[in-house]
């Protein structure tokens, strides 16, 4: 691009491909990355055929807000709100970059308008707060039937999600080598979001099941070693554990145990992940702890766990002098009511 005034004459397929090529030194996951491009292509081929020209012929110059309007207002159609506000997400980056470059005067996305989203409440697993450890015992006691048995793998799965609230990708990019420091003090170190790393701590019963899972590895493929690069999550073939691999062990891991109707809708992996930092919220741990556990750009999302839980709620509600009296009626001084 040059910076010809007043504006660069510059159609959408070229400015698109040179807008994502810039996200890839993000680093962002290949699966944002299809997500962005999917949502911009989708809603230029919405206004391309407003305008009545092909997409190719799609002036960028063009997308003022009437028309990236009545494209919105077309795409929003069969879609969800969740959806709909990807794709303005996506647009509204797009479309600062192509002011940037000089192909636009202005943004005119604050001219679109996008719908309300409720606040995500967290997700953890249904029930008395039982279900995580039905969960292991029972996958532990080789509860999942499959046709290659692997208990130590299914096992180390669980596990590192529900004591380091790991993405799933985040658990599938690990290696033998993120796992480090001396026995009782180890670390895993993830890379999150953005490329952004963390280190999170693992107590010594998580290190044990991980050395077990390691040692069972070896055995089962003949291996002397496993390099430190190697993937630390395998599947039955040896080959790196994949997303959709993950989300089939989890989801046989939860039907096995029978802990299926447990598990929120939306929720898979996920839901390991938010009763990983429910129980945590439950049992004390602050919006900001919550937020390097996790990996969260913004201490938001950690006080929503600690709202989930009403732990500040209830301990002011204890205070409540009826409480008292109530004790007392509950604990004998309530037989002369049985009395009358």
């Amino acid at each position: 691009m040059n910076d010809r005034d007043p504006l660069v004459l510059a159609r959408f397929p070229q400015a698109c491909e040179e807008f994502l090529s810039g996200l890839r030194t993000k680093k962002l996951s290949p699966h944002t990355l299809a997500g962005y491009d999917r949502d911009l292509r989708t809603v230029a081929g919405i206004a391309a055929g407003l305008e009545g020209v092909a997409v190719a012929d799609l002036e960028v110059r063009r997308l003022g807000g009437r028309l990236m309007r009545g494209a919105f207002a077309e795409f929003a159609g069969p879609r969800s709100a969740a959806s709909v506000n990807r794709a303005w997400s996506a647009w509204n980056q797009f479309l600062t970059f192509c002011v940037a470059e000089g192909m636009l005067e202005g943004n005119p996305m604050a001219a679109v308008p996008r719908p309300r989203q409720p606040a995500k409440a967290p997700k953890p697993l249904l029930g008395d707060g039982s279900a995580a450890t039905t969960l292991l015992e029972r996958v532990a006691a080789g509860a999942r039937k499959a046709r290659d048995p692997w208990v130590e793998r299914d096992l180390v799965v669980l596990a590192l999600a529900l004591v380091t609230g790991m993405r799933s990708a985040e658990l599938l990019g690990l290696t033998v080598g993120s796992i480090g420091g001396a026995p009782g003090d180890r670390r895993v170190q993830v890379v999150g979001k953005g490329g952004k790393t963390r280190s999170l701590p693992i107590e010594p019963p998580v290190e044990h099941l991980v050395d077990r899972y390691l040692d069972s590895r070896r055995q089962r493929f003949g291996l002397t070693s496993i390099p430190r690069s190697a993937a630390l999550l395998v599947d039955t073939s040896g080959e790196p554990l994949r997303r959709g691999g993950l989300q089939y062990l989890v989801r046989q891991c939860y039907r096995h145990a029978g802990v299926h109707d447990r598990v929120q809708k939306g929720t898979l992996v996920h839901a390991l992940r938010h009763e990983f930092a429910t129980r945590l919220a439950e049992r004390g741990a602050s919006a900001h702890e919550l937020m390097e556990l996790l990996g969260h750009a913004s201490i938001v999302t950690g006080q929503a766990y600690v709202a989930s839980t009403a732990r500040e709620v209830r301990q002011a509600a204890r205070g409540n002098p009826a409480y008292e009296v109530l004790q007392r009626l509950g604990t004998g001084e309530a037989a002369g009511l049985d009395r009358r």
